[in-house]
């Protein structure tokens, strides 16, 4: 049995279902990864995450790198010692952290100079450090050192910051198969970078094809781009892509983000969004987000989404979440993260049988009507 094996595709578009071989068991796909960046989903536990049905949830390099310090986490048994979630965990390389706090780092052909965000002391981090820290994490998918850029950047400042990620993704292949030699069993994706410019997609959805690892990232998008040009670029990137590898958008996770990746064939994403609008008073729902502070859901008792059928929306009003909201109880963070997490993961789960029944097209149709009318 191979890495990843596609078990059906629709046949009215690219969506696809498969299943991952992961090192702390399969992943079906489609999937969202929720992100716990220090090791933990903020507001939620393991047991709830298990609980809802996740199989791979992602943490973060660069923050995990300067707290507590990869020596820690190996001692710890890794990740999964540390955390006790005993599922999967994909690693990102600190690569978007790199860019998103730009203020505080410099790039170079051998890697990056940055200041702690934490206490401002001075670090460097190389791919091949990276690779070295995500297998001191025991991550079961790691990820690749890369340099992301905006929305603004220039055809000049693209085409380099692709060079040093291509020379990047070279180094760290050559590390990890050092460390594959030691025993150690994750798998490394490279990133599709290139910025907005189709030209620079292609050169690098083809260099990134021809190293042959075990899946591939899609990054530099959710950055800014208007939503048009983030579904044009996807698709156009897609195209390049190798069928036999799960394909992964970096980044994604609002429901017209996913429904759009998954009609291209991507199997993977994730996003902070979910949980964050969560600590914001914010819940999906199948009409659309609803603000739990508004001052109409004081008396109202019923639940968040009568279809939705999380134990929050089985348990709870929505005038006792805005109560919790408005008094600024821990408990509201809680809740509305589970139901956020429970929502996405029911709506993959419906996505999963879409494809399987070849309707993923009408499903994305039919669910985006009713989800962009609004009418929370």
């Amino acid at each position: 049995m191979g890495i990843f094996n596609e078990l059906h595709k629709d046949a009215t578009c690219l969506a696809r279902t498969g299943v991952m071989n992961l090192p702390h068991g399969s992943v079906r796909t489609p999937v969202f990864m929720p992100v716990g960046t220090n090791a933990t989903v903020k507001a939620i536990s393991k047991d709830d995450l298990e609980e809802i049905g996740f199989e791979i949830i992602l943490a973060n390099t660069y923050h995990l790198y300067l707290r507590p310090g990869g020596d820690i986490l190996e001692k710890a048994g890794g990740l999964h010692g540390f955390s006790k979630w005993e599922r999967n965990f994909l690693t990102d390389s600190g690569g978007f952290q790199v860019f998103s706090l730009s203020p505080f780092r410099k790039i170079t052909e051998q890697g990056v100079n940055f200041q702690s965000h934490i206490d401002g002391s001075k670090h460097f981090l190389s791919p091949e450090l990276v690779v070295n820290l995500q297998c001191q994490f025991n991550s079961d998918i790691q990820m690749q050192l890369d340099v992301c850029t905006g929305f603004d950047t220039t055809e000049k400042q693209a085409i380099q910051a692709l060079k040093i990620t291509n020379d990047w993704a070279l180094r760290a292949k050559k590390t990890w198969l050092q460390k594959k030699q030691e025993g150690y069993e994750g798998l490394l994706f490279p990133i599709v970078q290139g910025n907005f410019f189709r030209h620079l997609r292609k050169q690098s959805a083809e260099f990134v094809s021809e190293l042959d690892l075990p899946g591939i990232a899609i990054g530099g998008l959710s950055v800014g781009e208007p939503q048009e040009v983030y579904a044009e670029t996807l698709a156009y990137t897609a195209e390049f892509l190798p069928k036999d590898k799960p394909r992964y958008v970096m980044g994604i996770g609002t429901p017209e983000y996913i429904l759009e990746a998954v009609e291209n064939g991507i199997d993977m994403f994730d996003c902070v969004l979910p949980t964050r609008n969560a600590r914001n008073g914010s819940y999906f729902t199948r009409d659309g987000c609803l603000s739990i502070k508004n001052a109409r859901f004081a008396e109202d008792f019923t639940p968040i989404d009568s279809e939705c059928k999380c134990k929050v929306c089985r348990q709870y009003s929505r005038a006792y979440l805005r109560h919790l909201f408005k008094e600024q109880e821990i408990l509201s963070a809680m809740l509305a993260s589970y139901h956020n997490l429970a929502f996405l993961n029911q709506m993959i789960q419906e996505i999963r049988s879409a494809i399987e029944q070849d309707r993923f097209l009408e499903y994305k149709k039919d669910f985006l009507c009713r989800y962009k009318a609004g009418n929370v």
